[in-house]
């Protein structure tokens, strides 16, 4: 162990697999799943017909958040297919940004080379995680207008030479925000993460010991908020991808 202010802007390489670097950053997405994975298997074990007070509780939560995503995408059978997907985005954002604050994050050390590294690094204050889920998140959104409308109808949206230039340019401008979702969903949250660490590690070194814990009070509620956002969003885009293209309602007015 080793104490002291560490700060970089990257995960570092802790060793390699079959030539894949595993980062310390990779090693705490590990662990991140690991706690979700035991939690949810301690949540089912307690699961009954006659439900109890932690029961009501977490049924009410996921009540409230069906009708929630049933108001944003229009239906209960969309609110349910949806639901896994963007429940479980919530929970490991949440879960990674308040697991962050755990002593074993920047404390424990491993040699390399001529110096100490982290073991663990925070996941989201990684661009690389950020990345990867802004990918999933994308590749969802896109997948889910192609599937529900078709290829071609959702397309149109992009590339639309019926409604003249202006059209053109709107759809242009449409696929630019599209592509552009990558870089707004990953900076966001690593940016909003990592300047949050910064920010902790430079007052927990040279104001150690009242300052950090109303600090750190604020930092997980900016995980909390962080986390429903990348969730939120995701929702709403899906709902987006898999509307109608404006052409469409239009011609069915005319009709």
């Amino acid at each position: 162990m080793e104490s002291g202010l560490h700060i970089t802007l990257a995960a570092e390489r802790l060793f390699t697999v079959w030539g894949f670097p595993i980062t310390n950053s990779t090693l705490a997405m590990w662990f991140v799943m690991a706690v979700l994975i035991v939690l949810g298997l301690l949540v089912n074990r307690r699961v009954s017909l006659i439900p109890n007070k932690l029961q009501n509780l977490f049924e009410m939560v996921f009540e409230y958040l069906l009708d929630m995503m049933e108001k944003t995408l229009g239906s209960r059978k969309l609110a349910m297919r949806y639901f896994p997907f963007i429940t479980t985005i919530f929970l490991f954002i949440l879960a990674a940004n308040w697991l962050h604050f755990l002593p074993i994050f920047g404390t424990f050390t491993v040699g390399h080379g001529d110096e100490h590294i982290p073991l663990l690094h925070g996941v989201n204050a990684d661009l690389n995680s950020t990345l990867a889920l802004a990918i999933i998140s994308f590749l969802v959104i896109e997948l889910s207008g192609i599937f529900t409308l078709g290829v071609l109808k959702y397309g149109s949206k992009f590339v639309n030479f019926k409604g003249g230039a202006m059209m053109f340019i709107v759809g242009l401008l449409e696929l630019i925000g599209n592509l552009a979702r990558l870089i707004s969903f990953s900076f966001r949250l690593f940016g909003a993460i990592f300047a949050g660490e910064v920010l902790l590690m430079v007052v927990g070194t040279f104001v150690p010991y009242f300052l950090p814990v109303p600090l750190m009070a604020f930092e997980a509620f900016i995980g909390l908020l962080q986390a429903a956002i990348f969730a939120i969003l995701t929702m709403a885009f899906i709902k987006i991808a898999i509307d109608e293209p404006h052409g469409s309602h239009t011609e069915a007015h005319a009709h």
